[in-house]
């Protein structure tokens, strides 16, 4: 069974075709999909989702949307949580180093829903774009008891040991498809079994072979299969270490 561990099935790309992109990710042994909020506006409809049984869902404010935050969603985000027992992290929330303009305001935001999510004892579902040095020193401070994942890790192998040392999990998705991502296929070769989870990040980050399409959650077997032919191990083996992985971090019931 699979699990695609990150994936905006909320998004409005989705809306003509939903129910047909769940089944098409359903026939290709995806059971599960963990779907991370990422502003205000979209907390409802990621709710909604999350009243499926195969939908675990996230709450946070992403550094991306960073100018349609107000103060305010912070509050209202910690409300949220106290109110849905369901969400299972906080997030997507993190640090965008591409946009050097918000950094101090990213700042404000993360530090706040690192708090929320230490207060509600939840872990965090975690963005993180050329700023791995400082997010790992940020999340060493505050020092999460049930920590998170780092999604669409990117980084090297140092930097992935700094987040697994910490008990963060990486996130890896279509960027481990392309021929040219050779420091990332380094990495993986070397993670251990307990330390990653795949995901698509739907309908962004598309694999390898569909540059420009929509990306799909059905596509997390893909990323599975190029997983396992660099870590010299079964597409079974990879499948079941990612969902044994993902159900620990987010307290997912056991598989039925």
């Amino acid at each position: 069974m699979l699990i695609d561990a990150h994936c905006h099935l909320d998004f409005a790309a989705f809306d003509p075709d939903r129910e047909a992109v769940i089944d098409a990710a359903r026939r290709a042994g995806v059971e599960h999909f963990i779907v991370p909020g990422t502003m205000r506006e979209r907390w409802q409809p990621v709710l909604a989702l999350g009243e499926r049984a195969q939908f675990s869902v996230c709450a946070g404010l992403h550094p991306y949307f960073i100018d349609q935050h107000q103060a305010s969603d912070l509050a209202e985000l910690d409300s949220l949580i106290g109110g849905h027992p369901d969400i299972v992290a906080v997030g997507e929330c993190g640090i965008d180093g591409r946009f050097e303009d918000t950094l101090e305001a990213q700042w404000r935001y993360f530090d706040t829903q690192l708090a929320l999510a230490k207060q509600h004892e939840l872990p965090v579902v975690v963005h993180c774009v050329k700023a791995n040095d400082s997010v790992a020193k940020r999340l060493r401070q505050r020092a999460l008891a049930h920590t998170g994942l780092i999604h669409a890790f990117s980084g090297s192998y140092e930097q992935a040991r700094k987040f697994i040392d910490l008990g963060y999990l990486l996130g890896l998705g279509g960027a481990v498809t392309y021929s040219r991502a050779k420091r990332l296929h380094r990495v993986i070769r070397a993670l251990p079994d307990d330390s990653f989870v795949l995901e698509t990040d739907s309908p962004d980050m598309p694999l390898s072979g569909y540059q420009g399409q929509r990306n799909e959650p059905c596509r997390v077997s893909e990323v599975c299969n190029s997983v396992a032919a660099l870590r010299d191990q079964t597409v079974e083996q990879v499948a079941a270490f990612s969902s044994a992985n993902a159900r620990r971090l987010f307290r997912l019931p056991p598989e039925s």
